[in-house]
């Protein structure tokens, strides 16, 4: 009998964990996809497909080219577009699809979180939240942000963002995590940052800037998840290993 093909829809530490587990177990041909927007990233073992489908259309013509069986969504989870492609795609195509996603960040009450549910939204918060900001959102929607003279920001990006984007003052990081308290502790203090801006990605590669935000007793702007398809989901990798033995 022929293997069965899962296609995982990756580019997270969560995406590259999973391809690692089903290539250890050698029973399934496994094809990793990447968006292909940072230069440099991570690779999973094992095939790896870089680039778009051109959104539903383009998705479910590929699933139905590699006669994939299964598909395990799990790209970022502000990565709105590539899911919903992948609710559409396999609904047309009749293919398995589970979403596997981090938990979201935990509300800390010692913290002042201040939770808004897009970038312009956060920004509008500024600087009356603090004129000395630590912002962690991605280089993609720093231009929410430009237009804000009467603050500093230290913004932190995996990859360098289109300069017209940036805000008047700023400073620019490229890294990437996992960070740990200390070195946030650091950067706040170096800085004098009074205010922290970032997503709700979860996971626990970007929970220092948390720790270290409340350690400062820093407010905290919070861009929370927009609503994603009606895809039944799970938060570890163990838990999409058990649904593809059951799966199909």
């Amino acid at each position: 009998m022929a293997r069965r093909t899962v296609l995982v829809l990756g580019g997270t530490a969560e995406a590259r964990a999973l391809a690692a587990a089903l290539h250890d177990r050698g029973e399934q041909r496994v094809i990793s996809t990447l968006a292909g927007r940072i230069a440099r990233p991570r690779l999973p073992v094992g095939e790896v497909r870089v680039g778009g489908f051109g959104g539903p259309d383009g998705l479910a013509a590929y699933l139905r080219d590699e006669r994939v069986d299964a598909v395990v969504d799990a790209t970022h989870p502000f990565a709105e577009r590539m899911s919903w492609s992948a609710a559409q795609a396999c609904a047309r195509t009749a293919t398995a699809l589970l979403r596997l996603e981090r938990p979201p960040f935990a509300r800390d009450p010692a913290i002042d979180w201040r939770e808004v549910a897009s970038l312009p939204e956060a920004a509008a918060l500024l600087p009356a939240a603090g004129r000395r900001v630590f912002l962690t959102t991605g280089r993609q929607g720093l231009a929410a942000f430009a237009a804000i003279t009467d603050a500093f920001f230290l913004v932190r990006c995996v990859q360098a963002p289109d300069a017209a984007a940036l805000p008047p003052r700023h400073e620019l990081i490229l890294d990437r995590g996992p960070f740990d308290v200390a070195g946030e502790l650091r950067l706040i203090d170096d800085h004098a940052i009074d205010v922290l801006v970032t997503k709700d990605s979860g996971g626990d590669m970007t929970q220092a800037k948390l720790a270290a935000a409340r350690r400062r007793g820093l407010p905290v702007v919070i861009v929370a998840r927009s609503p994603r398809p009606d895809v039944e989901t799970v938060p570890t990798v163990e838990q999409v290993l058990a649904w593809l033995d059951h799966a199909g």
